[in-house]
């Protein structure tokens, strides 16, 4: 499954691949399963062979994650709190849950996302006939 942009060099299609990673889905097909579990990525693609253990997705989607939450929970927290003055340990809690329910949904996605970048951008040996330099 090869296509003229593979064999020049240039960039994949960035939007399709990001769809793809956001639905944590193999960048390339968008069929098979990018991760193995909840964050484990797979070597290869089982659908279309496409190789995956070149990712250094690393810390990146642990900071987007980081930023999202935050800028979404602090000033939510802010007019909750000026709004309805709920007893601390009720506001909390509710906040503690809805952090880390929206922490543990994005992380997976976000990983798919930044995996789906670097695919689609040639990095780090995704690119045809690339060889990574220690």
């Amino acid at each position: 499954m090869t296509d003229i942009s593979e064999e020049d060099g240039e960039d994949r299609p960035m939007w399709p691949a990001i769809r793809k990673g956001w639905r944590r889905r193999c960048p390339c097909c968008g069929s098979g399963p990018l991760l193995r579990g909840y964050l484990k990525v797979r070597d290869s693609c089982p659908v279309c062979g496409q190789e995956l253990f070149h990712q250094r997705a690393d810390d990146g989607p642990a900071y987007l994650t980081i930023l999202i939450v935050g800028h979404l929970m602090a000033p939510i927290l802010m007019a909750v709190f000026l709004e309805y003055r709920p007893d601390p340990l009720v506001l909390a809690s509710a906040f503690v849950v809805g952090t880390v329910a929206l922490s543990l949904f994005l992380l997976p996605r976000l990983k798919g996302v930044v995996i789906a970048i670097q695919w689609a951008k040639r990095m780090h040996g995704f690119g045809s006939g690339d060889v990574e330099v220690a």
